[in-house]
């Protein structure tokens, strides 16, 4: 009997304190709003949302598509009027979301090309795009542009504002499938490691050009299909052809997630890598005349949080979800005290060094990873998993904020110091998501991914 009374205790306890740290995180990002949402500056001419800290007045694609995530979580109602964001806040946050989408489609090329990143500098457009008319090979806007609409528009309750610019949403998929498609696996390749996100990965970081099919580009782009066939169906009505778009790209995503399984799901490891697909038999005398490669990609066995990523997308079986939840506590590979490290902490590669320029992914704590994490647990019903990474978390970003008065960019796995650049708001609002999703919110990718 004193053992349960204890159990309950301590479990009101915990619940308290997450409550707390929930509480201090979301005042703190509300304090905060006016530092990340910015106005029209130069050639960005909308406003937009940065992630705060060293990346003041940058537009970054899936940095702004995770900072629409939590802030458009925050204008959800809110029985906490201590934590109430008022309307004419709401109505700035969904106008510099919009603002978001509106900035890359004003700097799309004719080709299709779209930057990954707009900065102002001393040149008269986005410097990716004038390499890229130089005719420079490099990575193009990561797989979020129409997931970024999809939030938008179903908080809003309207995809009106996107529908000028869906032949600009076909000539970016275009642009995708001519220059980082691999017809011989039918996976999505990285040009090179400049900007794909997690920007050190060894699976791409200093590989060849176009020899890499990220877990991560490939599991995010089954999401970028889905909600472009979301977005066209909301447009179809009556129009027939809309439809059969809408349709084409829900059979891309099935193809695409037929391919993942196929080629990345290692089945004596039960986790998802990253492969090479410069994989062909080399012809060069009579010696390869006999059998020649026969399989399409070799794995690149390197753990990293990507590879959860199958489960936030939904597409992992129940089987693959259970081994996968089996590796991220793992004391010795992905468990930590504060979330899950991004690369496993047995891979030789695994470093917490201080960097920019590369930003460090080789194992410090992320909030997006953590949130990642988060969400494939409760996509598969691991709700107490799910509630352990939520409340790790929120003790994560509340510790920070009652020892620095800030958050940081990431963090260390064992001591959960705060490793770098202050001021980082962006995706740590996604701590607030985890405990409202935990409590019965709906996540804001449902409307395409369920």
């Amino acid at each position: 009997m004193n053992d349960r009374m204890n159990f309950k205790k301590r479990e009101t306890a915990d619940k308290q304190q997450m409550r707390t740290d929930v509480q201090a995180v979301r005042g703190f990002v509300i304090d905060n709003l006016d530092h990340v949402l910015k106005e029209p500056v130069s050639f960005i001419r909308h406003p937009f949302i940065d992630p705060g800290s060293v990346y003041d007045g940058n537009v970054w694609d899936w940095d702004t598509f995770w900072s629409v995530y939590g802030l458009l979580n925050l204008c959800s109602p809110d029985d906490d009027e201590q934590n109430a964001i008022d309307k004419s806040k709401k109505d700035k946050i969904i106008h510099h979301a919009q603002g978001n989408v509106l900035n890359f489609f004003d700097h799309q090329l004719p080709d299709g090309y779209i930057p990954m990143m707009i900065e102002i500098g001393e040149w008269p457009e986005p410097y990716l795009n004038m390499k890229h008319k130089e005719g420079v090979l490099m990575n193009m806007h990561k797989p979020f542009l129409c997931q970024q609409i999809c939030v938008i528009s179903e908080h809003t309750g309207s995809f009106d504002w996107a529908y000028p610019y869906l032949n600009q949403l076909e000539l970016y998929f275009q642009r995708y499938e001519q220059d980082y498609f691999n017809n011989n696996c039918q996976l999505y390749v990285w040009c090179d490691d400049i900007m794909i996100g997690m920007d050190n990965d060894p699976a791409s970081f200093g590989r060849p050009k176009f020899s890499t099919a990220n877990i991560f580009l490939n599991s995010f782009m089954t999401a970028e299909f889905k909600a472009m066939a979301k977005i066209l169906n909301a447009a179809a009505n009556e129009d027939i052809q809309q439809r059969s778009r809408a349709e084409f790209y829900r059979q891309k995503a099935v193809d695409l997630i037929a391919a993942i399984q196929s080629e990345c799901w290692d089945n004596r490891d039960q986790f998802f890598y990253s492969v090479d697909v410069d994989v062909r038999t080399r012809a060069y005398d009579w010696f390869h005349q006999g059998l020649g490669v026969f399989w399409k990609t070799l794995p690149i066995k390197i753990r990293a949080w990507s590879g959860f990523l199958p489960m936030w997308a939904g597409f992992a079986s129940q089987e693959q979800a259970y081994a996968l939840k089996q590796h991220m506590f793992d004391k010795d590979t992905f468990a930590s005290d504060y979330g899950i490290t991004t690369l496993a902490k047995d891979e030789k590669m695994f470093d917490l060094s201080v960097t920019n320029n590369p930003s460090n992914w080789l194992g410090p704590i992320w909030l997006v990873a953590n949130y990642a994490a988060f969400r494939g647990l409760l996509n598969y019903g691991f709700r107490d998993e799910a509630e352990m990474i939520c409340a790790r978390t929120l003790r994560l970003l509340a510790d920070d904020l009652a020892n620095s008065g800030s958050l940081h960019e990431y963090y260390d796995p064992f001591t959960g110091k705060p490793v770098m650049n202050g001021g980082f708001i962006n995706w740590n609002i996604l701590a607030v998501n985890m405990y409202d999703e935990l409590h019965g919110a709906s996540p804001l990718t449902a409307s395409y991914l369920n």
